[in-house]
């Protein structure tokens, strides 16, 4: 069965820095996008964080600089490094995945736009002032 389980998350003071991680082995698309997505309290699910199978990346403008999204060498794990963090990125965040066709090569900018069905199950990040 295929799933999707982060780990990392925790209570930082604003300025520290977090990693986050994604056990992505039992998802075996050969063709796929990767990202991370967060959810606060009362709001929208928001992309963070994107990957493709060319290992490019994309973020939304807001959060350039300050969130990387990578793989292991082995593609096994996902990471979310989080620097600089400030109270408003306190969320609930999830790795996403989405199958693709299997003669497709994604780019982090296709997987900005995509939509994705596949969600762990989330880890809790918050940062106090």
């Amino acid at each position: 069965q295929e799933r999707l389980v982060e780990s990392g998350g925790g209570s930082v003071q604003a300025g520290e820095s977090l990693r986050l991680s994604c056990d992505i082995s039992s998802y075996t698309a050969s063709s796929r996008c990767l990202a991370w997505f967060r959810q606060a309290p009362g709001k929208e699910r928001e992309g963070v964080a994107f990957i493709g199978d060319d290992a490019t990346t994309d973020y939304p403008r807001s959060l350039e600089g300050r969130f990387t999204i990578s793989q292991d060498s082995a593609k096994n794990t996902l990471f979310l490094q989080m620097s600089n963090l400030k109270p408003e990125d306190s969320a609930m965040y999830y790795c996403a995945a989405a199958r693709l066709a299997p003669v497709q090569r994604s780019s982090g900018s296709y997987c900005f736009l995509l939509n994705y069905r596949d969600y762990g199950q989330g880890t809790q990040v918050t940062v106090s002032s």
